[in-house]
């Protein structure tokens, strides 16, 4: 069984049915040929998210008959990823669903036509600025995480011949405005907030060095910045794509299915014929194209207004996710789990996040309308953080908690603070504020140490809590008020909110000795 012979149309389809594969609905050949001659969509990035997520959702809106034209993926960073996982396979791919039972759905992926290398140092750049000048394309996208929108001086100083993507982009509209202003919409599917404005920043930075240098004229510049031409819109992505995981390569190989080797490029990408991810997906997207788009909502992706998108987003951060996932990181770490999925098995953890989501977070919550937020959190905590394909571990999520603690719980107790809510109902957030003195000295609930995870506040935050010892209740106190008044780290002074002297006594309690970790976390979630 393998990728190519469904390319070829030589295999047996009651095979791979058989045994649990979903095959496309439609004819590969007659779309590649559509696609080639009249192309809709541009993405930027070839890595497993896309093919996981975008490219997946594509195919089931193909699958439906309702469309007819695939995606071209264009990357720019990682050529061997097109060498390696597209061209051998004739950039067919297949997606294992992870599901949180233990089991695993397959689906062949073959809504990606072509795979080109975005640079000039390679002939597809000829062919990606063919794509540009067709006034048929509606939508470049991207996957190249928040780093990829970044930009230098000495990029920019390059002129027309740029080494970055975003510059990369930039010389392509700059393409298609020369074929006549033609319209388009630049959509970022990066999981970061407001990544349309990301995305703008970067190609304006370049459009603007080159109007301020002659390289370009000054219409070009207007070009972009027109929203009947070019817009950016903003999105909402969730989807956990892993590393390609041993377990799914045994189950593959145990199937027959004979494309399950390991990738690994000389940038360390990590990659497979297949791709693995978590069966949980979501992606909310502003309507505000130009000159129309993927009909994406055929597959499960949600258009909607910027303003719903960024509700969407502050539910997630603020609510039905990441607060739990910090919970989870700040206790698991001082009571020595290594996977999130191992947390959620234990019977003070589990209801210890339920709680602070459902009980705590959810009177404030920020409602878009078009996601339940009760529905979200379900599924957050009954299939996505026990799933035992999640690698995810706590000290991964704890890393950089001083800046993530202002937007999880600081939003959600500026609000109890701005409605006028009991805050006697705020007893597991304070917990969890409270855990974050006891995590910063490095030392687990048995008494052994661990490494906290990287932090740009750690060292200067571990120096404030460094003369509190653990066991020594008869001692000076006076540097959690340091802590807890820290507007930068809490998003509020927690004094000033009345939840300073709660959350000391807290404190004391963690601070016992060994077990008072687990004495502690048990005695407020089971009160609650």
């Amino acid at each position: 069984m393998k990728l190519n012979d469904i390319f070829s149309g030589n295999f047996n389809a009651t095979e791979w049915e058989t045994k649990g594969y979903q095959l496309p609905k439609f004819d590969i050949k007659a779309l590649r040929e559509k696609t080639a001659k009249e192309p809709t969509w541009v993405h930027f990035g070839g890595g497993n998210i896309f093919r996981a997520f975008p490219a997946a959702i594509l195919n089931d809106a193909l699958n439906t008959g309702q469309y007819d034209r695939g995606v071209i993926v264009a990357e720019t960073f990682d050529f061997e990823v097109i060498d390696k996982a597209y061209t051998p396979y004739n950039n067919l791919s297949l997606l294992v669903s992870l599901q949180s039972t233990g089991t695993i759905e397959k689906k062949v992926i073959a809504s990606v036509t072509e795979a080109l290398k975005a640079d000039p140092q390679f002939p597809d750049w000829q062919r990606l600025v063919e794509i540009f000048k067709n006034p048929s394309l509606q939508m470049i996208s991207f996957t190249i995480t928040e780093k990829g929108y970044t930009f230098n001086e000495a990029d920019l100083a390059r002129g027309l011949s740029p080494l970055f993507a975003m510059g990369k982009v930039c010389a392509l509209l700059l393409e298609r405005w020369k074929a006549g202003q033609l319209p388009l919409t630049v959509q970022s599917m990066d999981n970061c907030s407001h990544n349309g404005d990301k995305v703008k920043a970067g190609v304006f930075a370049y459009a603007e060095r080159w109007v301020k240098d002659g390289l370009v004229p000054a219409a070009f510049l207007d070009y972009l910045k027109d929203e009947k031409k070019i817009t950016f819109p903003w999105s909402m992505i969730d989807k956990i794509t892993p590393r390609p995981h041993e377990k799914v390569k045994e189950m593959l190989a145990a199937d027959g299915f004979e494309d399950n080797d390991y990738i690994e490029t000389e940038k360390h990408t990590f990659t497979a014929p297949f791709v693995n991810a978590e069966e949980v997906q979501y992606l909310v997207i502003e309507d505000h194209y130009t000159n129309g788009r993927p009909p994406l909502n055929l597959g499960g992706a949600l258009y909607t207004t910027r303003e719903t998108v960024d509700k969407v987003e502050t539910m997630k951060v603020t609510t039905c996710l990441n607060p739990l996932h910090t919970a989870m990181a700040i206790y698991g770490c001082m009571l020595g789990y290594t996977l999130i999925s191992a947390e959620m098995a234990d019977e003070d953890l589990r209801p210890f996040i339920q709680k602070i989501g459902y009980m705590e977070a959810m009177p404030v919550v920020t409602d878009p309308g078009v996601l339940n937020p009760y529905e979200f959190i379900g599924a957050v905590i009954n299939r996505r953080l026990p799933n035992p394909f999640m690698p995810d571990a706590p000290q991964r999520i704890a890393c950089d908690t001083s800046q993530k603690l202002p937007i999880r719980f600081g939003e959600t107790l500026k609000k109890y603070m701005a409605r006028g809510l009991d805050k006697s109902n705020l007893i597991l957030i304070p917990l969890t504020l409270a855990g974050y003195a006891r995590y910063l000295k490095g030392i687990k609930d048995d008494g052994t140490p661990f490494d906290c995870s990287p932090d740009p506040l750690l060292e200067e935050l571990q120096a404030i809590v460094a003369p509190l010892k653990i066991g020594q209740a008869d001692q000076d106190w006076s540097p959690l008020k340091t802590l807890y008044s820290r507007k930068d780290v809490f998003g509020l002074d927690l004094y000033e909110a009345g939840l300073g002297e709660q959350i000391e006594g807290m404190v004391k309690e963690l601070f016992a000795g060994p077990g008072a970790v687990r004495k502690t976390l048990h005695k407020y979630v089971s009160a609650r």
